[in-house]
C-alpha cells in the first residue's frame, strides 16, 4: 500500500493538514491513521470549544500570527460548511489593582495583534455583559467565539474522503523504516509505504518522533484540566465567556467559565453533555 502522504494523528491538526494537502495537491494518495476507534478522541474532543482571539500572544510571534489568522479561517470554514458556531466575545476581569496593570498590557498586546473593538469596562459595565460577575475593571474581546471542534473534524473527515483521501481507525503507529526515498510505517493494521510522513500526534508527538529515529530535543509534558458542569437551573449565571487576568507565575489562563456551542460534544457514536466550567479563580459571583 503506497501513498504520497501518511499523516499520524486524527485530531483537528491531522485532519486539517490532510484536507489542506488534498486541496493544494489534488490527486495525491493520502492516508490518515488514528489509533483510537474514532477521530478527535483526545485533545480535540476534550476542550472547552473556544475560538481564541490572539489576545495574549507576543506581537509579531508565530503564535500571534497563527492564532489570529487561524481564527478567521475557522469562522470562514464553519460558515461555508454550516457548522454551528458563535462569535460571542469574552470578558477578562480584574479583581485587584495589581491585575489592572496586567490587563493594560493584555489590551495593548491585543491591539498590536490586530484586534479591533476591544472595550474597557468599569465595574458597572461588567454587569452589562455578565450580571452575576463582580470585578473592578474588565476588557471585552469581541473576536472570541465558541464551536464544537468534534463537529469540525467530522466535516473535515467527510471532505478528506470526498477528495480521495483514506482514513484508518484503530491503527496505531509502531515503527518507521527508511529505505532510500521510501518510508515504511509499521502499524497495528499492517505496513504502509509513503514518500512523506507528517507527525500530528498531539501529546504523543515527541514519542512518535523518537520512534521515527528523530530526536525532537524537547519533551511534551501534558497538563490535565478539570471540567465541571453547571446544573441547568444555574446556567443563567453565565451569559458567554468569563476569564480572569492571567497570573504570569503560572502558564495557564486561569480557571474560567465557558459556554459551549449548542448541541453538546460528540464522542464516538454517542453524544455526551456539553460542559461549563464551574468556578472562576479570583472572580466573585454574587
Amino acid at each position: 500500500m503506497n501513498y504520497d502522504y501518511v499523516i499520524i494523528g486524527g485530531g483537528i491538526v491531522g485532519a486539517a493538514t490532510a484536507y489542506s494537502i488534498l486541496k493544494k495537491k489534488p490527486g495525491s494518495k493520502l492516508l490518515l491513521i488514528e489509533k483510537a476507534p474514532y477521530l478527535s478522541k483526545h485533545q480535540t474532543g476534550n476542550n472547552s470549544g473556544v475560538i481564541h482571539s490572539g489576545l495574549y500572544y507576543k506581537p509579531g510571534s508565530l503564535k500571534a500570527k497563527n492564532c489570529t489568522t487561524g481564527r478567521e479561517m475557522m469562522y470562514q470554514f464553519c460558515e461555508e460548511h454550516n457548522i454551528h458556531h458563535e462569535r460571542c466575545g469574552k470578558i477578562v476581569v480584574a479583581t485587584t489593582q495589581n491585575e489592572i496593570f496586567r490587563l493594560n498590557d493584555i489590551e495593548m498586546r491585543g491591539k498590536a495583534n490586530g484586534l479591533t473593538g476591544l472595550k474597557r469596562l468599569d465595574f458597572k459595565e461588567i454587569r452589562d455583559y455578565e450580571p452575576y460577575c463582580a470585578g473592578i475593571e474588565g476588557l471585552f474581546v469581541p473576536q472570541t467565539g465558541i464551536v464544537d471542534y468534534t463537529k469540525v473534524v467530522k466535516k473535515l473527515a467527510e471532505l478528506i474522503e470526498n477528495l480521495g483521501g483514506e482514513i484508518k481507525l484503530n491503527c496505531e503507529f509502531i515503527q518507521l523504516r527508511q529505505h532510500r526515498d521510501e518510508l515504511t510505517l509499521l502499524t497495528s493494521t499492517g505496513d504502509y509505504e509513503t514518500k512523506f510522513l507528517i507527525n500530528c500526534g498531539g501529546l504523543q508527538s515527541d514519542v512518535i518522533a523518537q520512534l521515527c529515529g528523530v530526536d525532537p530535543e524537547i519533551k511534551i509534558i501534558p497538563f490535565r484540566g478539570e471540567y465541571f458542569k453547571l446544573v441547568p437551573e444555574k446556567e443563567f449565571l453565565v451569559n458567554n465567556l468569563i476569564y480572569p487576568v492571567p497570573d504570569p507565575a503560572f502558564p495557564f489562563l486561569g480557571v474560567h467559565f465557558t459556554r459551549m456551542a449548542k448541541g453538546g460534544v460528540e464522542a464516538g457514536p454517542n453524544a455526551v453533555p456539553a460542559f461549563k466550567e464551574k468556578d472562576i479563580a479570583g472572580l466573585t459571583l454574587v
